[in-house]
């Protein structure tokens, strides 16, 4: 998600946190470079340049040349343009939809448009039990066109725990009408309803999306569009503005290949916010779109805030709890260490976990350097399971032969296990160094 941009940019103001002052000519140079990245990362010509031509506004209004470090100055400029484009600050309030509510969802076929309203309603969900809190949800479709797409919506219902509904009716408008007859029936607080996709927009689609609108009013017309179509998304979009209209979008596929030109493009294009970022094919893979959040990651800043949100989603308080307990004493055994892997396996891969942590300022880390540390930890805990829980404790009774039975056990080297220890000295010596600095 928005890697390439990432790698472009972060390199970029890297050089120039390097050296000192800052010409004219190493500002020109600078945003030459920030127009030929969006350039590539498929953003169009027309907003490259309204981009960088607020950039240089703004450069020459804070008078960055003249200030006390006007490399810091200088990207901080482009990180506020840079917010401002993805959706700026007041899409960073919290979001939560009306109860009760019906969400009609909308896309072309491929967009991902199905498994979507299971990623929403899951999210719905575990916002509501956050706050001690319950959701009735309904999923629904009246997509009569693609096969089986009815059956997979009642699949994603089930993943999601939700409840589904098949209408006996087989015109999409009249189903529309039975399934919300249902939906107030039933007593249910948020309808997700799915509606026919096509390989392409077309006047029927959008008269049927129409008719559909006009007998339900939904409360909220939600479109999702596939990021790595690039530029095209932004067509799709303006062609189902013009023609139903819609208040908010999902931009599916985030985790793909995609450069991250159609959302960096689609706030400022068309005004309208970017909701919801699928990030994978899991039902639990979708994030809030935060502009913020997004303007740190692709300027190479990292994005702290999310893994913490991240870490408090997928981690168990106590787990967490008992982490913190065994640095505050200084009681750090292997099985703490191996502890700490199971959660950071929770988290995601290395690289996964990478795109959150700041690459400017020489924190770079190669697929190569991610690869061997994914490795290695697979060895590490490989080598924990084979110990016996006294070993684990106290691992300094890890004799020749232990050893060697461990290895054996493990599949590895007895230098490997003596690595392991090595790195496990090392972390007990942060430990003891944190303490006593009083960071606990």
């Amino acid at each position: 998600m928005f890697d390439f941009l990432t790698n472009k940019f972060s390199s970029l103001f890297t050089s120039l946190t390097k050296g000192g002052k800052l010409t004219e000519k190493d500002i020109d140079k600078t945003l030459h470079e920030v127009k030929e990245a969006l350039l590539e990362a498929d953003v169009s010509y027309e907003l490259v340049e309204s981009f960088t031509q607020d950039i240089k506004k703004e450069v020459i209004g804070k008078k960055v040349l003249a200030a006390l470090k006007p490399s810091e100055q200088l990207i901080k400029v482009v990180y506020d343009t840079l917010k401002s484009f993805l959706g700026g600050a007041q899409q960073e309030v919290a979001f939560s939809f009306q109860i009760p509510s019906v969400i009609m969802v909308m896309g072309l076929q491929g967009s991902g448009k199905t498994t979507s309203l299971g990623k929403i309603a899951n999210w719905i969900k575990k916002e509501a039990e956050q706050k001690k809190k319950e959701r009735r949800v309904l999923l629904a479709s009246v997509d009569f066109y693609r096969p089986a797409a009815v059956d997979q919506l009642e699949i994603v219902a089930k993943q999601a725990g939700t409840s589904f509904y098949r209408s006996v009716e087989t015109d999409p408008v009249k189903a529309a009408q039975d399934i919300y007859a249902h939906f107030k029936q039933g007593l249910y607080e948020i309808l997700l309803l799915d509606t026919a996709g096509r390989l392409h927009i077309d006047s029927t689609l959008l008269q049927e999306l129409r008719d559909i609108d006009a007998r339900l009013h939904p409360k909220y017309k939600l479109l999702v569009l596939d990021a790595m179509t690039g530029q095209e998304s932004l067509t799709v979009a303006r062609a189902f503005e013009q023609g139903v209209g819609f208040d908010f979008a999902l931009m599916s596929k985030m985790d793909s290949d995609t450069r991250g030109g159609a959302a960096f493009s689609f706030r400022y294009a068309l005004k309208k916010t970017i909701l919801f970022i699928g990030v994978g094919e899991k039902i639990e893979d979708l994030q809030r779109f935060h502009p913020e959040r997004m303007a740190g990651r692709i300027l190479g800043m990292g994005d702290m805030v999310s893994l913490a949100e991240k870490a408090d989603e997928k981690i168990k308080k106590s787990e967490q709890e008992a982490a913190y307990n065994a640095f505050a004493k200084g009681r750090f055994s292997l099985q703490d260490f191996a502890n700490q892997m199971s959660m950071m396996d929770k988290l995601g891969s290395f690289s996964q976990i990478a795109k959150y942590l700041p690459s400017m300022g020489g924190m770079n880390f190669s697929p190569d350097m991610l690869e061997k540390g994914e490795r290695e930890l697979k060895r590490f805990k490989a080598i924990i399971s084979s110990m016996t829980p006294k070993e684990r404790l106290n691992p300094s009774i890890l004799n020749d032969s232990r050893k060697k039975r461990v290895a054996l056990g493990s599949g590895v080297q007895v230098a490997d296990i003596n690595s392991l220890l090595q790195r496990f000295e090392q972390s007990q010596q942060y430990v003891k160094l944190f303490n006593k600095f009083g960071r606990f």
